[in-house]
């Protein structure tokens, strides 16, 4: 009888076991999933750097020739000039970790097909360029050296490779329907490489670009998160593999509302183009681009911010000189970045804002110079201590329009002297007697007074 309780007992143990494993699964792999990402939403700032046969004329990568502005003939001529003669990537790591970046995504291979490395599927390669060597390694390495992560630009079209589908707009060479042994061709190539960028050089994050030429099923995008997942389960894709990817990735445009999803980052271009160009000197100004960045912080993003290095690996003065204008202020002011979420919703204070982890400290970015006092509303904590950050003046407060019978807490205005204030932008940090708590009521009408 007792052999019998003991078989059931286990039978009923198997049961509840197999039953709770998929559910159990499912939580390690959100888990999994949340640990992975947690570098990336701490990680604030990153460098893009788009480095290609385009930097040789000054010209828009790969689609100048896609959009018939030069021959694709022309193009490839181009790669006579290449050079990498003054490349010195640990000057590169240098300036992005001054800036205070955190990570740097470099493009290996853009829609032109030309890989920064020596590939053995595709037919243009940096090894056939007067630079003749693998020029990703040696900037991996450099940025590791220094504690930062490594993000890998890789397009998924390849529009000078005979068995892709497109060659330039509005002309195809074949549809898949008609010939799919070619996609299949073409299907190796694009697994290979990805298998060559994991296999060498074992990336934090991927940032995929060109899916928009194809669905998620004819890409097989679900096997390519698969293979690079199965090379690094902790490696980081971004949202433009068809749906595959970890965070939302909007271009140029910065997000007028707080994007819905929880990890994204605003990809941006120093002046207006992405790589090398030598007539655009619509570079915007350092207080700009720090303006966008704490914009995208105030709203719980990245901001991945563009360089585009001449063609024989130089960067332009312009751009050194934003970076170290930028790595002055994130320096001065870094207890406000990084640790940090985001900020209040507008109309507490007409400004970006950040929160510490234990929203206990409220950050307020100032922008200009205020000619009166800055005004806080709605802020129903008391406020212990008021400083500047990076400068650590203190600052009085006066709360205006707090009356008994009301919970409504009054309108907090604070008084920024000239003399505190930063060159780009000034920071100040609020201490709360709590965890932050805002009045979002419509108000009160008097009954008794």
């Amino acid at each position: 009888m007792k052999a019998l309780y003991l078989r059931h007992l286990f039978f009923l143990s198997f049961c509840i076991s197999s039953f709770l494993h998929p559910v159990v699964l499912a939580a390690q792999n959100q888990e999994l999933d949340a640990s992975k990402m947690q570098w990336f939403k701490e990680a604030k700032l990153g460098i893009f750097i788009h480095w290609g046969l385009y930097a040789v004329d000054g010209i828009d990568e790969s689609w100048s020739f896609f959009n018939g502005y030069i021959s694709h003939k022309d193009y490839l001529k181009q790669m006579d000039g290449f050079t990498a003669a003054r490349y010195v990537p640990e000057s590169w790591a240098d300036l992005i970790k001054a800036s205070g970046a955190r990570y740097s995504v470099l493009t290996t291979k853009h829609h032109d097909g030309f890989t920064l490395w020596d590939s053995q599927y595709g037919k243009l390669s940096v090894t056939n360029t007067p630079a003749e060597q693998d020029l990703i390694e040696p900037f991996v390495d450099a940025l590791r050296k220094r504690n930062l992560k490594v993000g890998l630009y890789y397009s998924l079209p390849d529009w000078s490779y005979p068995d892709y589908t497109d060659s330039i707009r509005n002309v195809k060479r074949y549809t898949i329907a008609e010939e799919p042994e070619r996609w299949q061709n073409f299907q190796q190539v694009l697994r290979g490489q990805l298998n060559e960028l994991s296999r060498r050089y074992q990336p934090d994050l991927y940032w995929f670009d060109g899916d928009w030429e194809h669905p998620a099923e004819e890409w097989n995008a679900e096997a390519i998160r698969t293979q690079l997942l199965k090379e690094n389960p902790n490696v980081i894709l971004n949202s433009r593999l068809n749906n595959q990817g970890d965070y939302a990735t909007p271009e140029q445009g910065m997000p007028i509302t707080k994007p819905q999803e929880k990890y994204w980052e605003l990809c941006m271009t120093m002046n207006d183009s992405w790589g090398y160009q030598p007539n655009d000197h619509h570079y915007k100004t350092t207080d700009q681009i720090i303006g966008i960045f704490v914009d995208v912080i105030s709203k719980g993003g990245n901001l991945l911010l563009d360089i585009g290095p001449k063609a024989d690996g130089t960067i332009p003065q312009e751009q050194q000189t934003i970076l170290e204008g930028l790595g002055r202020w994130t320096q001065k002011h870094r207890e406000a970045i990084w640790g940090t979420g985001a900020g209040i919703p507008h109309g507490h204070f007409y400004g970006p804002t950040t929160l510490s982890k234990d929203q206990n400290i409220l950050y307020l970015f100032v922008r200009g110079t205020p000619k009166d006092e800055i005004v806080i509303r709605g802020l129903k904590n008391k406020i212990n201590r008021i400083y500047v950050v990076g400068q650590g003046t203190k600052l009085d407060h006066q709360v205006v329009g707090k009356v008994y019978w009301s919970q409504y807490p009054g309108i907090k205005y604070i008084k920024v002297p000239e003399y505190v204030l930063d060159e780009n932008m000034t920071v100040l940090a609020l201490m709360l007697d709590g965890k932050i708590d805002l009045y979002r009521e419509d108000g009160a009408v008097i009954e008794n007074n």
